[in-house]
């Protein structure tokens, strides 16, 4: 079999797999187990998650991703080679690869991200910032002379971007995101329940009854973690009302980066904007009455990208169609689909 075209949606929560002619063929946390004394890697992906917060002393279950750019190198070479190898098995010609990126990142950071991808045995890198590949992915044809917003909050990073002419116009990175989201929740239950809990309960807790705008009917959910006086475990009930005012610190500083942005637009592509509304994509902007609350606070329409979580990694298939565009080791406006 010969080398195959690949793009790569590095999250700091998920990694996406997109095959050209296939799709997307892999989903699987961003999560390395590793001994800590042989540096041996254990598991990778979804068997790696499941140690989260279960490991003895020897093994550490890790992301080597934070804030949408690589923390830990060498874990992030390994993780990239693991999942290049089950996607391509035994090839004759090593994968061409396109990697996302924050369209925020520096230099170094891109650099980070074009040398591990080498090592795990890329033939060619090829970046693309993450905002344009979402779009792409949620059918905006970023070719045509007006302006599309795309607002895309994955686990570490929440990208914002005005985009017209394939390239980005204004754009900003916050690092408020999933990861974010699930760290107001941890905080929130301990000084309010006494409860400490862990971040694979603070992320179910946000899936369930997470909200960023007030739910017409209270939603309640058992959950279970460690009483902070006693030191033994302890089942609380808490409801979306708790999980709102939680959250809401978080929705407040999305909502003003969506704000300071539209500020710098050009006024023609604001008009557009205005016209066309805001498209929500990645898994975070998934939280309940997102939508309706940057509606509501901006007064523009707000509408959530179909297969949001997708989004950024279809982007990049479909961008793999024109990678004879795109200058090797550099996140490249595509200019014409």
């Amino acid at each position: 079999m010969f080398g195959l075209d690949i793009g790569i949606d590095l999250g700091t929560a998920t990694i996406l797999v997109y095959v050209k002619g296939k799709g997307i063929v892999l989903r699987e946390p961003s999560v390395v187990a590793i001994d800590k004394n042989t540096k041996e890697v254990l598991a990778v992906g979804q068997e790696a998650r499941k140690m989260l917060g279960r490991t003895p002393g020897n093994i550490i279950a890790l992301r080597p991703l934070r804030d949408g750019v690589i923390s830990d190198y060498t874990i992030t070479e390994k993780m990239l080679k693991y999942f290049i190898g089950k996607v391509c098995g035994r090839l004759i010609m090593a994968p061409r690869v396109m990697v996302c990126v924050p369209s925020c990142v520096t230099e170094v950071e891109k650099k980070a991200v074009i040398d591990a991808a080498t090592h795990a045995g890329a033939r060619k890198v090829y970046l693309i910032e993450e905002p344009i590949a979402a779009a792409i992915g949620a059918g905006i044809d970023i070719g045509k002379p007006y302006g599309s917003m795309i607002l895309d909050i994955g686990g570490g990073t929440a990208d914002i971007a005005v985009i017209s002419l394939g390239g980005a116009v204004r754009s900003k990175t916050l690092k408020i995101a999933g990861d974010s989201f699930d760290e107001a929740i941890v905080k929130y239950i301990k000084k309010t329940r006494n409860l400490v809990i862990g971040e694979r309960t603070a992320e179910d807790i946000k899936i369930t009854i997470g909200c960023m705008y007030p739910k017409p009917v209270l939603e309640r959910m058992n959950i279970k973690g460690r009483d902070i006086v006693s030191g033994l475990p302890k089942e609380v009930e808490i409801t979306s009302e708790e999980i709102y005012e939680a959250l809401e610190p978080c929705a407040e500083k999305i909502v003003e980066g969506v704000h300071s942005v539209l500020e710098e637009t050009p006024p023609e592509l604001s008009a557009d904007i205005s016209e066309r509304g805001i498209y929500i994509t990645g898994g975070g902007g998934l939280v309940d009455g997102l939508d309706k609350l940057i509606e509501e606070k901006i007064g523009i329409p707000v509408m959530i990208a179909e297969d949001a979580q997708s989004c950024v990694a279809i982007g990049t298939g479909k961008a793999l169609n024109h990678i004879e565009l795109l200058e090797t080791g550099n996140a490249v406006k595509i200019k014409k689909f």
